[in-house]
């Protein structure tokens, strides 16, 4: 019978002795995620009091669920939750796909040169606040925008493209494409760089066409990185950001444009409603947790690998 291996004990003093700076470096990461990570975590007991900022958090009186009953029982919660969900939906199924295209696209370019300059412009308006892009979006689409001007100067009527709530949809969802597949095509790029060569030289030589190496072969091989970052979409599917909406909206379009974010600055944070304001945020953490592993259960029985 072969002989089992003894594990060689560790002597734990040697052993810190000659990896205690390794240790230390840790303290200043593990510092900053106990304060501003997990520390605040203890300010959600809010969403269950009547908040006084004078009485502070664990002072202040416990009304239970009272806060969220208030919240779900307000119309213009569920107005403000089904303008996120429509948002993020639109983000979902129209900004999602793009990056992947234009990944493979730019990886069959054989130019290194145009394939580098097209990354780096594509890339360029993830710089750009909202603040910057919105200003850009009125002055092109605005009534006496520059595409409407161009548009009368060919007879054709102005399109209201910032006051039309479907239209102003559309192009909330493209401005957000135009910002934001640049990062997203990054990461597409680096798992397209890690693929194997081989197999589409091997599709190529089996008499294969292009569409069929990117459907069968280049597509296959970075499943894995498509599905976690759809996973983490998906997630957020009831979280949406502040300054987007709130720069990009207007009163003419406030039956779309408000939201979540926009919803909880103007009743629960402008008017001093903390409480309120913190029911709200922990019932979108909620969701998003569900979302999320609901969409990696529903990802792993597909046969594809979750995030977990």
């Amino acid at each position: 019978m072969a002989k089992k291996v003894q594990k060689q004990k560790v002597n734990p003093k040697l052993y810190m002795k000659n990896n205690w700076q390794l240790y230390a470096m840790l303290v200043v990461p593990v510092v900053y995620m106990v304060l501003f990570n997990y520390k605040p975590m203890l300010g959600v007991v809010v969403a269950f009091k009547k908040f006084n900022i004078f009485q502070g958090i664990w002072n202040s009186p416990w009304v239970g669920f009272a806060n969220f009953n208030e919240v779900f029982s307000s119309r213009d919660f569920w107005s403000a939750l089904k303008n996120t969900l429509i948002l993020n939906l639109g983000d979902l199924i129209i900004g999602f796909p793009i990056p992947i295209f234009l990944a493979i696209f730019l990886n069959e370019l054989r130019s290194s040169a145009v394939r580098k300059t097209t990354q780096t412009l594509l890339y360029l308006p993830n710089f750009l606040s909202w603040v910057i892009i919105s200003g850009i979006v009125t002055q092109l689409l605005s009534a006496s925008g520059l595409v409407n001007n161009i548009l009368n100067a060919m007879g054709i009527d102005s399109v209201a493209f910032l006051s039309n709530s479907g239209i102003w949809r559309f192009v909330y969802w493209f401005a957000g494409v135009w910002q934001g597949a640049g990062y997203s095509l990054i990461v597409y790029l680096a798992a397209l760089m890690a693929t194997d060569a081989s197999l589409g030289e091997a599709a190529y030589i089996d008499g294969a066409t292009r569409l069929q190496r990117i459907w069968h072969v280049t597509l296959p091989q970075i499943s894995s990185t498509i599905t976690v970052l759809l996973i983490m979409q998906i997630g957020k599917v009831v979280n949406i950001s502040f300054d987007r909406p709130y720069m990009m909206g207007n009163t003419l379009v406030k039956d779309a444009a408000d939201v979540i974010s926009t919803y909880v600055y103007s009743v629960g944070l402008a008017a001093g409603r903390f409480d309120f304001a913190t029911a709200v945020g922990l019932f979108q953490t909620v969701v998003g947790v569900i979302m999320v592993l609901s969409a990696n259960a529903v990802i792993k029985k597909m046969g594809q690998e979750g995030i977990m």
